[in-house]
């Protein structure tokens, strides 16, 4: 203890992080682009609504955001969207704004005009994943007709729609007309979903990803070649029990790749019209992650013939692969991780790094020195240091000798320490198949600052450890996360590091079944968290989005009704005993809010603590300030009260 520490109870602690300064922190950096010394980017803005920016960089190191109020540059395909813009060179920016789902052409210096035609209903038609070649934007399309949805690739002239008027971004009244051009061209249809629509060196091939329902990317796609002369197709890699990603055309007649093929997203080549793909470098490592949102590449090809690529378990390191030799070299950065998505013009590199001490930044980094220049940081100020939980990635035992990942947060704060074991929350991601990173997060230090530890779970299912970990899952929902999850409270107790009786669970999503269904049948945690969680798959299934409306095939089963009341919190929630805080915005297309409400329902029935707050405008995953600052406050009150302080 030092002279400066007081004993003060735990999750009393006072901290310097506020909840509006974790609202504020939001940014979400994503899908950087780079054309020699200019980078461009998208960021959110919590304070307006969560609306999404785009924010360009000039040579002289100039920062300016183009897309002013109301307009919003994010695309609601497969509803957790991805890249929404493509940089036009020398005219500007091509976005999909949110408000009708259009996409727009912003000239240089000039007023946004739209490129598609406008919908018979709001939102009907989306666009996502655009590149730009040859005077056209090459996108997925998906387009809504009630309860049918259909995808396909098209092309959009820069030119814009034959006529006809755009309502304003906020969806008021017409604000000009079309300029004239020919609609959109529909080249690839048939599958269920696309991704990657890539156009070979000499615009004669498109490359690209496809699967089909029950599928989803992370188990079985494939990679296609159409020669566009007479749209002869082909298959050059993947199929139901191999996930491919993220292809790139070498030359005119050879593709990189991202196969699982080894039960790892390792690099591969192939030539398309022979052969299986080579790997270009083995490795009991994943180089991609899931393609839960669109555009997103995990490799950039360099002017010098390498690759610059990310590589690891759990987190990712940035490298440079010979693809000749095989030689893979680690770059010497002070960043222990990156976000899955690289850019490049062949020289200098842009991704979105972070660290145990560093928060997700636009990050441009010289594969020649290793020399790293941050452009954009997620979060504004930081804590001190001595605010900073000293993370560690650990593992768990779990049932029948196999272990789950995680991540430990302890408290920290230089001002307090507490006396015996701490508090802790065990964290679980959503997805299922997604995972968590260990990155500074203004989040958790609002917790471990205040003297409440986090363990951040990667359960069995997550992704980052092979497709052999990714399919504990499979069939298993509700039993192999849950088990992990119990698993994790118990270490931490047995550990000595967290007072067993003062353990609780939080997660969002998918994170919020396990968070039902841990605290229905284990009285491990005084206490659980829901954001958005599905409490019934019924349900869920009938009334959720086309992208994930099979995904409880493959998590559970074909719907049956024994199955799944073996599963759903919903039908187990007599096994509930701690108190439950659940949290739900209304305008959520991925977990309605019925979810919430009827397992909130059904615990007040039960005479069970429970508080259930309803958020206006918000969807899935809040991104207003207001509401991720009451939500937080909301979620740090319940925890005194379970843990008694």
């Amino acid at each position: 203890m030092s002279p400066e520490q007081v004993v003060l109870p735990y999750a009393t602690w006072p901290s310097p992080v506020s909840t509006s300064d974790v609202a504020r922190s939001g940014l979400r950096l994503g899908f950087p682009t780079v054309l020699g010394e200019e980078v461009w980017w998208t960021e959110d803005r919590p304070a307006e609504g969560g609306r999404t920016t785009i924010v360009h960089r000039d040579a002289g190191g100039v920062r300016r955001e183009l897309l002013s109020a109301p307009w919003s540059a994010r695309t609601r395909v497969h509803e957790y969207g991805g890249r929404s813009y493509a940089v036009v060179p020398g005219q500007g920016v091509v976005f999909a704004n949110f408000t009708d789902q259009r996409l727009y052409l912003l000239p240089t210096g000039g007023e946004p005009r739209p490129l598609t035609p406008e919908p018979e209903r709001p939102s009907a038609l989306r666009y996502a994943d655009l590149v730009v070649h040859d005077g056209q934007v090459w996108c997925v399309r998906e387009r809504h007709d009630g309860d049918r949805v259909r995808r396909s690739i098209v092309s959009v002239p820069l030119t814009g729609p034959a006529g006809g008027s755009t309502s304003d971004p906020a969806g008021g009244s017409p604000i000009g007309s079309g300029t004239g051009g020919d609609e959109p061209r529909e080249w690839i249809t048939g599958h269920d979903f696309y991704a990657f629509p890539t156009l070979s060196p000499d615009g004669e091939h498109l490359a690209f990803v496809c699967w089909d329902h029950p599928r989803m990317p992370w188990n079985g796609t494939e990679l296609r070649v159409c020669r566009l002369a007479d749209g002869t197709c082909w298959t050059v890699a993947g199929g139901p029990e191999e996930s491919v990603l993220a292809p790139y055309w070498r030359d005119e007649q050879n593709l990189y790749l991202i196969s699982d093929s080894s039960g790892w997203w390792n690099l591969y080549l192939a030539e398309i019209h022979g052969g299986r793909p080579w790997p270009l470098h083995r490795a009991d490592q994943e180089f991609a992650g899931p393609l839960w949102q669109l555009g997103a590449m995990p490799y950039a090809p360099l002017a010098d013939g390498s690759l610059a690529i990310l590589h690891g378990r759990g987190d990712l390191r940035l490298g440079v692969l010979d693809p000749v030799g095989g030689t893979l070299t680690d770059l010497d950065v002070p960043y222990d991780g990156w976000d899955a998505v690289l850019a490049t013009d062949g020289r200098a590199v842009v991704g979105i790094g972070y660290g145990p001490a560093l928060p997700r930044a636009i990050v441009r980094v010289d594969t020649s020195t290793g020399q790293t220049q941050e452009l954009r940081r997620d979060a504004g100020e930081t804590p001190a240091p001595a605010y900073l939980p000293s993370v560690r990635a650990v593992e768990i035992p779990g049932r029948f000798g196999r272990e789950a990942h995680a991540f430990l947060y302890p408290p920290a704060n230089p001002q307090a320490r507490g006396e015996g074991p701490a508090p802790y929350i065990v964290f679980v991601h959503g997805g299922p198949t997604g995972h968590s990173m260990g990155a500074l997060d203004l989040e958790k230090v609002f917790f471990t600052s205040r003297g409440i530890g986090v363990l951040d779970l990667n359960y069995g299912g997550s992704t980052g450890y092979g497709r052999a970990y990714r399919e504990r899952l499979r069939g298993q929902w509700g039993v192999v996360d849950v088990e992990d999850s119990i698993a994790a409270a118990e270490w931490l107790a047995g550990e000595g590091l967290a007072d067993p009786a003062r353990i609780a669970i939080r997660g969002g999503s998918a994170g919020g079944w396990t968070v039902m269904a841990a605290c229905c049948g284990s009285d491990a945690f005084a206490g659980g968290v829901s954001y958005y969680g599905v409490s019934s798959l019924a349900a869920f299934s009938a009334t959720t989005h086309d992208f994930e409306s099979r995904y409880v095939d493959w998590l559970i089963g074909p719907q049956d009704p024994v199955l799944y009341a073996s599963r759903e919190p919903l039908a187990l929630v007599a096994g509930v005993s701690c108190p439950m805080l659940l949290m739900q915005g209304l305008s959520d297309p991925v977990v309605p809010p019925e979810q919430s409400q009827a397992f909130a329902d059904a615990l007040a029935e039960r005479g069970v603590p429970c508080t259930y707050l309803t958020f206006e405008g918000e969807a899935h995953g809040f991104r207003r300030a207001e509401t991720r600052s009451a939500a937080l406050a909301t979620e740090l009150a319940f925890y005194q009260q379970i843990f008694h302080v």
